[in-house]
């Protein structure tokens, strides 16, 4: 399993947030640069970004900072957030970013993601972000009537190889990660899950990796001392 460290941004420094609530944001760390390099130094291989102004404004507000984060480092960045275009996709892909998340486009426009899924292939990965299994968009602003299984066999049919799973209900709480959901959308497609939201310690990376999960989102956990980082790493399996 891997272990992918979280840095959400917000107005150009790292923010975590409550359940998604925008009003909830709390700085955890001033340069993001310098936060990404804490956790290559940990052993991190990869790391999951997210572009929050992006996500409300459906626009690449922080690309600089995710483009410097992959220049100035050795990981392999995942980014999501506002990605609603090609031009996007492609802009990402090509100046140093391994892969790209799509969140409300898989639900509002799937044949953007099927065509970019058919030129980038892996370096597609959908996220799905659900409140009471029901999908929601738009930075969480907008919930919808779609169920979060329901797109997820979409996607896998397009031809999705990964997916990011979050039970918002969860993110940001330090609550445990809801192991029902995430178990049943692993079961439901052949997709490879990334878990999100609720990781706390490292029991619950334990009972992911036996639960069969590709990989887990780390964030609050990482930045409020409740979960090491090489623990995590040691504990999912990942090479040093």
């Amino acid at each position: 399993m891997i272990i992918l460290p979280a840095i959400d941004i917000k107005g150009g420094v790292c923010v975590r947030l409550y359940k998604g609530d925008y009003q909830t944001a709390e700085k955890v760390a001033e340069d993001p640069v310098e936060t990404a390099k804490a956790f290559e130094a940990a052993g991190a291989k990869w790391l999951h970004m997210v572009d929050l102004d992006g996500a409300k404004d459906a626009a690449r507000v922080n690309r600089e900072i995710f483009l410097q984060v992959a220049a100035d480092t050795g990981l392999q960045v995942q980014v999501g957030g506002g990605i609603r275009s090609m031009e996007a996709v492609d802009d990402y892909l090509s100046n140093g970013i391994n892969r790209v998340i799509l969140g409300s486009a898989a639900v509002k426009d799937p044949a953007f993601v099927k065509e970019a899924v058919e030129k980038y292939g892996p370096r597609i990965v959908v996220g799905i972000d659900a409140k009471e299994e029901m999908v929601a968009c738009e930075g969480w602003l907008d919930v919808g009537e779609v169920h979060y299984l329901t797109l997820a066999k979409e996607m896998e049919k397009i031809g999705v190889k990964t997916i990011v799973y979050t039970d918002i209900s969860r993110d940001g709480t330090l609550s445990g990660p809801n192991l029902t959901q995430l178990c049943a959308i692993n079961e439901a497609v052949s997709c490879d899950i990334i878990a999100s939201g609720g990781i706390r310690e490292l029991s619950d990376i334990k009972a992911l990796r036996e639960k069969g999960l590709y990989g887990a989102i780390c964030g609050k956990s990482l930045y409020q001392g409740t979960l090491s980082l090489s623990e995590a790493l040691a504990a999912a399996g990942e090479q040093q």
